[in-house]
This record gives structure tokens, C-alpha cells and sequence, in this order.
């Protein structure tokens, strides 16, 4: 079956750095858009960062541009996602999930994603 293994995250300061990495299993990674998604205390979901199959397309949320940054590498079937410059909003459980694609349009949707892992929080520090 597939599985979706998040890990990598913890508590930091304002300001610093961590690296999320999400582990895949029981799919042909390559035919998957990968996503982060993230979910604060009393907040719904919401998107963070997608990367396309091949690696070579990435969308970002407004909130996240520029500090942070998503990457695969489908010889590991895994997914990164490096955030710098922390925020205390940044505050969440964090989400990979996968989408089988069909196009080459990266989605932001959380319905329009197959699988999901089971998060690993990130907690900031103000």
C-alpha cells in the first residue's frame, strides 16, 4: 500500500531553519506531483508548496515565497521542503500528500490530492 512519511520537524526559534522530508512508498514516485500542506490549531488546511514529478515546476504559497523552498529526489522517493527564516505563523502540523498527474498543472487543492502522510509538527518559537 502506499505510504506517506513525514519527518523532520520540531521546535525552533524565530528565525531559524528546518528541513521537512517525506518518505514514499508503493507508488511510482516519478508519476507524482508532491505537495505540503499545513494545518495550525483552530485553522483549516491549507497549502504550502507543490513540485511537479519530473522536479522541474514548483508552486508556492504567497505566505512562503522565499523562504521556502521544496525538492525531490526520485532516486529516494523522497520530498523536502527547506523553510528558512521561521515565522511563529509558521507554527503547524505539516502535510505531504500525492497527486497522481494526469497534466502538468500543479494543484494547490487539497481534494485533488491521493494519498497523504500523517504530519509531523513544527512548532516556532517567538
Amino acid at each position: 500500500q502506499v505510504q506517506l512519511v513525514e519527518s523532520g520537524g520540531g521546535l525552533v526559534q524565530a528565525g531559524g531553519s528546518l528541513r521537512l522530508s517525506c518518505a514514499a512508498s508503493g507508488l511510482t514516485f516519478s508519476w507524482y506531483h508532491m505537495g505540503w500542506f499545513r494545518q495550525a490549531p483552530g485553522k483549516e488546511r491549507e497549502f504550502v508548496t507543490a513540485i511537479s514529478g519530473g522536479g522541474g515546476s514548483t508552486i508556492y504559497a504567497d505566505s512562503v515565497k522565499g523562504r521556502f523552498t521544496i525538492s525531490r529526489d526520485n532516486a529516494k522517493n523522497t520530498v523536502y521542503l527547506q523553510m528558512n527564516s521561521l515565522k511563529s505563523e509558521d507554527t503547524a502540523g505539516y502535510y505531504c500528500a500525492g497527486r497522481y498527474y494526469s497534466d502538468l498543472i500543479l494543484s494547490n487543492v487539497e481534494d485533488e490530492y491521493d494519498y497523504w502522510g500523517q504530519g509531523t509538527q513544527v512548532t516556532v518559537s517567538s
